[in-house]
C-alpha cells in the first residue's frame, strides 16, 4: 500500500492498495455517483456492469481509503479484448484515425473516480500509476468525456494522447475521447 497526503486538515491521508471491488461495489458506485454526477437508475445499471467486468480473470482494482477505511477513490481495469463491448464501440473510431492497433495488447482503465473533496491531492495519479505499473501490457487505453477537464489534464500529464475524439457511446449524453499511453506511465519531473 502507498500513502498519499490528503493536503489539509479536512482531507486526511489515504492509502492506495488492492480492494475487493465486488464486495465494495456499492461504496465504489457511491464515489462514482458523486464524482460523475450519476442518478440512482444509472448506478443500478453500472452495478451490473462492474460486477460482470470483475468476472474477467485478469481484472484488477485498487482503492483509496482513509485511515478509518472509508473508500474515497477507486480504479479498475483489465486487459483489452476486441470482443468486449467497449472495444467494439471504439474500434471504428480508432480505425478512422489509424489507431486501431491500440486495442491489441493494452490494459483498459475502465473506471477511475475520486470524491471531489479528495481531488487535486495526487490520489487519481497514484491510483492509475499503481494499477498500470502492475500489468504486463505495454500500453494503456481509456475513454473520458471529450471536454477539457481536470481528468483529461491528468491523463495527458501521464502520457496519454488522444487517439479518437467525439466517440459516441449508446445512451451516453456526451461524446468521449479515447486516449492511449505507453507503459509505464510518465512520472512528474
Amino acid at each position: 500500500m502507498a500513502a498519499v497526503s490528503g493536503g489539509g486538515p479536512h482531507t486526511p491521508s489515504v492509502r492506495i492498495g488492492p480492494i475487493d471491488l465486488a464486495a465494495r461495489v456499492d461504496e465504489a458506485l457511491a464515489v462514482q455517483a458523486v464524482a460523475f454526477g450519476l442518478g440512482p437508475e444509472e448506478i443500478e445499471v453500472r452495478r451490473h456492469i462492474v460486477l460482470r467486468h470483475l468476472d474477467h480473470p485478469c481484472a484488477r482494482a485498487l482503492g483509496a481509503t482513509t485511515p478509518g477505511g472509508r473508500l474515497v477513490g477507486f480504479v479498475y481495469g483489465m486487459p483489452n479484448e476486441r470482443g468486449q463491448w467497449w472495444s467494439t464501440v471504439v474500434e471504428p473510431y480508432l480505425r478512422a484515425t489509424g489507431s486501431a492497433h491500440w486495442l491489441d495488447d493494452s490494459f483498459v482503465i475502465t473506471e477511475l473516480h475520486v470524491l471531489p473533496k479528495f481531488q487535486n491531492r495526487g490520489i487519481g495519479r497514484a491510483l492509475i500509476t499503481a494499477i498500470t505499473d502492475a500489468v504486463d501490457q505495454p500500453r494503456s487505453i481509456l475513454s473520458a468525456i471529450d471536454t477539457e477537464s481536470p481528468a483529461r489534464g491528468l491523463y495527458r500529464s501521464l502520457g496519454y494522447q488522444d487517439l479518437a475524439r467525439q466517440v459516441l457511446f449508446p445512451s451516453a449524453p456526451k461524446p468521449y475521447a479515447v486516449m492511449g499511453a505507453p507503459l509505464p506511465l510518465r512520472r512528474r519531473g
